[in-house]
């Protein structure tokens, strides 16, 4: 019997996912026929043209153009060595200008000497599917919005960065009086869709209970014992901050609850970490509530910054799989001269991509801060 030879040109053709090849230099080598299909680029479009050119023009699910060598997922794979192990969705320009939602994994390729040589992407269109996630980020978006309350005493600013269309943080601040304000800021374990659903019951129970937080510690112990009874035999939990500052009496009382340690900044650009302990929400109850949650209370200076954050912050590892950790988010936060100049987001994320070895940031991320300007 003849042996059936294929070639992979064929077999690449043969896929219901859109493939496309590029060199060093990006530009696009091979364009499949479902590549054509998906998005109306014909391979004469598009062979020995560079990908970053006005083609896809590649843009991430908050509308931030990828050609840019630090964002675009091919080109990061092609410089640290990285294949994508989920998906990534961004949205792509087709021949017609319509903007396609496609879910996109890439890879390096290498000659025989090992060296990369070029990159491989594949996506698929998730028109479908986006639909019914663009529904859940509204939903999630409003269970976020809250008025920022006004003082002139205090300056608070929220900062949210979802790693997929939806994310695993809550957060919100509230004022308790005229002189109090509570905050939360709780991280599910994991992202995505199951953990974007939990964070709405977060915040069904923060419009429950945040009076509460007039005593953090009774607040933690209450919220865990809701998620114990709402996780039931889940094995997760939710890590968290949450507390009250007091611009009469100039202080930050606080309960841990596995979340990252709170951040005072002074005037002067000196970061002091607060030490932080308790279980995460939801982890267990079978302990006394004194051993779970302890309230801690400092004092505030004129000028002072408080950061709470999520661990998507931090926990992420470059080349030599060393974590940045906390030290290393406070010296970005200092090359950002951060307290002097206003926290930039787009330039801290710049920077942690920077640092990571990764396609992407591979975590949601959220920032609370308050600053006390009596």
């Amino acid at each position: 019997m003849n042996e059936l030879l294929i070639s992979a040109e064929t077999i690449l053709d043969g896929l219901s996912e859109g493939v496309y090849v590029c060199d060093r230099n990006r530009r696009i080598v091979f364009w499949s026929k479902s590549s054509e299909r998906i998005t109306g680029w014909s391979s004469e479009d598009v062979i020995g043209r560079a990908c970053h050119e006005d083609i896809l023009c590649h843009e991430d699910k908050d509308g931030h153009r990828l050609c840019g060598k630090e964002y675009c997922p091919l080109h990061r794979s092609m410089i640290t060595g990285v294949t994508t192990t989920t998906p990534i969705i961004v949205f792509a320009q087709a021949k017609d200008g319509r903007r396609i939602p496609m879910q996109v994994t890439t890879a390096p390729l290498y000659d025989k000497t090992g060296e990369v040589v070029g990159g491989i992407e594949t996506f698929r269109d998730v028109s479908p599917m986006l639909v019914d996630l663009e529904r859940a980020k509204r939903i999630q978006t409003q269970s976020l919005e809250h008025e920022l309350p006004e003082d002139p005493r205090m300056r608070f600013a929220t900062f949210y960065m979802a790693h997929d269309i939806v994310g695993g943080d809550y957060y919100a601040v509230k004022a308790l009086n005229a002189d109090r304000y509570a905050f939360l800021l709780a991280d599910m374990e994991g992202h995505g869709v199951a953990a974007a659903l939990y964070t709405m019951h977060l915040g069904m129970l923060w419009q429950r209970h945040y009076a509460l937080l007039e005593n953090p510690a009774e607040f933690a112990a209450t919220i865990n014992k809701e998620l114990v009874r709402v996780f039931g035999d889940i094995n997760t939990f939710a890590a968290a901050t949450c507390g009250v500052i007091d611009a009469r009496n100039a202080s930050l009382c606080f309960a841990g609850a596995g979340g990252p340690p709170p951040l005072i900044v002074d005037a002067g650009g000196n970061f002091k970490k607060l030490p932080s302990s308790g279980l995460p929400f939801g982890f267990t109850d079978d302990i006394p509530e004194a051993a779970a949650y302890q309230a801690q209370t400092v004092p505030l200076a004129a000028g002072d910054a408080i950061l709470m954050f999520s661990d998507g912050a931090f926990e992420i590892h470059n080349a030599a799989e060393l974590i940045l950790g906390v030290d290393g988010f406070i010296n970005i936060l200092k090359d950002l001269n951060y307290p002097r100049e206003p926290l930039n987001m787009a330039a801290l994320e710049e920077a942690l991509l920077k640092f990571s070895n990764d396609i992407r940031l591979q975590d949601d991320i959220t920032i609370i801060e308050a600053r006390y300007l009596p």
